[in-house]
């Protein structure tokens, strides 16, 4: 909880605060982008990491719901969003995006922090935690674990690197609709929000806030096989916790089974009629986050 010194008003609770971080990277700097909710001062942080095509605003309502008792940080992962994109194609890779968080952590200016990830968000909290001395205390991995099927990154590589453009932003509705299916029944306001954080205006109608070239280290090397890091989550000695989305393709069942059972030994909890992956927008996904963060001895 917020120290006994740090009264937090409501306006730190609802508004987010909009930051920048200078990162290094194998071929120079870049800029990552950050939005900060909560009470700058409370040293319970929790950082939110969002999928491979997605950004940090997917944690809006999870954020607002969580401001009260932590300082929540979602980054723009390089390359998506408001974040600078790379020059050199093949550095959008997990050991920069490692790297850039642990800039963002020392940033922070804590000890250590909470980590909630998304399917690409979680790959990298999962290679962060097994770090010796990693500052991550808590792990949330959101439907993804140490076991990926190339049927699913096949399935996300075909629409990963697409440029389109949209005549209005209704239309770029109906796109986002068409390739997310997986997420389940949103309401219409929750497939707008997921729709205008993902697109930027241009002079011709809208496109989306990533760069194309996340595509190419798809192309230069095409998954034929699984990708396993077993050794990766074996080294993970946090409390964990689990999101599956029931009907996945990326985190299949027999994997959460491993997961129960060696590591970590995660907990699970499975969102019924959700693939991949859940996205934490409506309140009993909010809630299941919330309850593990918040249970005692959480802090």
């Amino acid at each position: 909880m917020v120290g006994d010194d740090v009264e937090l008003d409501d306006e730190a609770a609802v508004i987010p605060r909009e930051r920048r971080v200078q990162c290094m990277g194998p071929h120079g700097l870049h800029q990552m982008a950050y939005l900060e909710w909560g009470h700058p001062a409370n040293p319970n942080v929790l950082v939110c990491v969002h999928g491979l095509t997605r950004n940090g605003r997917d944690f809006d309502f999870l954020a607002r719901y969580l401001a009260p008792h932590y300082r929540v940080v979602c980054p723009d992962v390089v390359g998506r969003g408001q974040s600078d994109w790379l020059p050199v194609k093949a550095d959008y890779a997990i050991p920069t995006y490692v790297a850039d968080m642990v800039t963002l952590i020392a940033r922070l200016d804590v000890p250590s922090v909470h980590w909630l990830g998304t399917s690409m968000g979680g790959l990298i909290g999962m290679v962060l935690a097994s770090l010796p001395g990693s500052p991550i205390q808590r792990l949330i991995l959101n439907d993804v674990g140490p076991m990926v099927t190339a049927a699913s990154i096949a399935r996300i590589a075909e629409y990963v690197g697409q440029d389109p453009l949209f005549a209005t932003l209704e239309e770029a509705e109906a796109y986002v609709r068409a390739v997310s299916v997986p997420f389940g029944d949103l309401t219409h306001a929750q497939w707008r929000h997921l729709t205008d954080s993902a697109v930027k205006p241009v002079e011709e109608g809208f496109r989306f806030r990533y760069d194309p070239g996340l595509a190419e280290p798809f192309r230069k090397s095409p998954l034929v096989e699984d990708v396993s890091l077993w050794d990766v989550y074996d080294r993970i000695t946090c409390p964990t916790l689990v999101v599956r989305g029931a009907e996945s393709d990326l985190l299949l069942p027999e994997t959460v089974t491993e997961m129960v059972r060696r590591g970590p030994r995660a907990s699970l909890v499975e969102i019924p009629r959700v693939g991949h992956a859940p996205m934490l927008l409506d309140d009993d996904q909010i809630r299941t986050v919330a309850d593990y963060l918040l249970s005692p001895g959480s802090k």
